[in-house]
C-alpha cells in the first residue's frame, strides 16, 4: 500500500483538474470555431475569374464582347471589337479599321487564348467592324455586326448592320444588310421568342441614338411595325437582351454604367437602376463598365463588359499636340462580374467574390 502525503494529494488533484479544464476548453473552442470555418469554406468560390478576364495581345483594344459556345471547337468563344489601341493615329482612328477578334476558352472560362481575327471583308479596301452578336439556329451560326466602309479619324460614317452565316464560326458568308429603321444602325442584340420567331434590338443614330426593334421568322427577312423606340429617352448604345429569374431583361450602355430594364413580354420595358457605374477595385476594373454581354447559366448570370482602365471617366479622350490620344487612354480590358436578382431588379457588386464557371455544352 502506497501512502500519499496530503501535500502530494493536493498537487495531483490540481494537475488532474487543470488537465480536465484544458480539454474542456479545447472542446468548446473547436465547437465554436468549426461552424465559422465551414461557413468560410462554403462561401469561398472554387472557380474565380481573372481580373482582367482578357486583354487582346495584338492591339490591346478588346471591346464590345459577346460569348457563345462553339460546338465545332468544343470551346467557349469570345468575339469582340478588336480596336487598334496600340497604334498611334489621329483622334479615334484606332476605333476604325477594326476586325472581330476571337478569344477561346477550353477550361470553362478560366483562361482565354487569342485565336485570331475573322475575315469578314466582302468588298474591296480596308473596312470597319464593330460589336457582333451571334446566335445558333438549326445548325447554322448567324452573326449580326456593325459595318462601316473605310477607316476614319473622327466619329461618323455610313453604319449598317451586316448579316453573316457559318457552320463552324471560322468561315462566314455575307448574307446582306437587313432592312431596318435607318442606315445609321449599330450594336445588334438578338433573342428568340417562345413562338420561335426572332427579334433584333439595335442603336439607331437617326432616331436619337435610341434602341429600336425589328422582327423576323427566319433571321433573313426583317420587318418593323413602328418607328417608335423600344427604349427611348437620352441617347445610349449596346443593348443586350436576356431572360433571368422569370423576367426578360435589357441592359444598355449609358457611358457612365449600364442601365437595367425589365419586361414581362419583350414589348413594354420598365426602366430601373444602373449597374457598373461605380469604379471597381480589381485590376483594370475602372472607371465604369461599358457595352458587353450577359451569359445565363443555371441560377447564375454573368455580365461581361469592357473598361478603359487608364481613364478617370469613360468619355475621357484628350489628344496631344499631334492630335493623338495617349495609349493609356486608348487601351481597354474585358472584365466579368456576377448579376444578382434582388428586390425585383438586377444588382452587381463588381468587387464581390463569385463562382465563375461556363459549362461545356
Amino acid at each position: 500500500m502506497i501512502i500519499i502525503s496530503p501535500e502530494l494529494f493536493v498537487i495531483r488533484t490540481l494537475i488532474i483538474m487543470r488537465s480536465t479544464m484544458y480539454k474542456l476548453y479545447l472542446a468548446l473552442t473547436l465547437a465554436t470555431a468549426l461552424p465559422v470555418l465551414n461557413s468560410c469554406a462554403q462561401t469561398k468560390p472554387i472557380h474565380t475569374a481573372s481580373a482582367p478576364l482578357y486583354r487582346d495581345p495584338i492591339f490591346d483594344g478588346a471591346a464590345d464582347p459577346t460569348l457563345i459556345w462553339n460546338d465545332k471547337e468544343k470551346a467557349w468563344w469570345m468575339l469582340y471589337t478588336q480596336r487598334r489601341a496600340s497604334v498611334d493615329a489621329e483622334n479615334v482612328a484606332y476605333c476604325y479599321g477594326s476586325k472581330i477578334g476571337i478569344a477561346e476558352s477550353k477550361d470553362n472560362g478560366h483562361s482565354w487564348v487569342y485565336r485570331g481575327a475573322l475575315n469578314l471583308e466582302f468588298e474591296k479596301g480596308e473596312n470597319t467592324f464593330w460589336a457582333p452578336d451571334v446566335v445558333y439556329n438549326n445548325g447554322t451560326y448567324h452573326m449580326f455586326v456593325a459595318y462601316i466602309q473605310g477607316v476614319r479619324s473622327n466619329w461618323g460614317g455610313h453604319a449598317r448592320i451586316a448579316h453573316y452565316t457559318s457552320k463552324d464560326m471560322w468561315d462566314w458568308k455575307f448574307e446582306g444588310f437587313p432592312q431596318l429603321t435607318s442606315e445609321k444602325v449599330i450594336d445588334p442584340t438578338l433573342y428568340q421568342l417562345p413562338d420561335k420567331t426572332w427579334r433584333i434590338w439595335y442603336k439607331d443614330e437617326d432616331h436619337g441614338s435610341n434602341t429600336m426593334m425589328a422582327g423576323s421568322k427566319d433571321l433573313n427577312k426583317w420587318t418593323y411595325t413602328s418607328t417608335k423606340p423600344a427604349i427611348g429617352g437620352t441617347g445610349h448604345e449596346g443593348p443586350k437582351v436576356f431572360r433571368f429569374k422569370d423576367y426578360y431583361w435589357m441592359v444598355t450602355d449609358e457611358w457612365h454604367g449600364m442601365r437595367v430594364y425589365r419586361s414581362d413580354d419583350l414589348n413594354t420595358w420598365t426602366r430601373q437602376g444602373l449597374i457598373l457605374d461605380v469604379p471597381g477595385k480589381r485590376k483594370d476594373d475602372t472607371p465604369t463598365g461599358a457595352h458587353g454581354d450577359v451569359v445565363v447559366t443555371g441560377d447564375q448570370a454573368y455580365v461581361i463588359y469592357f473598361t478603359h482602365p487608364g481613364r478617370k471617366v469613360h468619355s475621357e479622350s484628350p489628344v496631344n499636340e499631334d492630335g493623338i490620344q495617349p495609349y493609356s487612354i486608348r487601351r481597354s480590358s474585358i472584365e466579368v462580374a456576377e448579376l444578382k436578382f434582388e428586390n425585383g431588379t438586377l444588382t452587381c457588386d463588381r468587387d464581390a467574390p463569385f463562382e465563375f464557371f461556363l459549362p461545356s455544352k
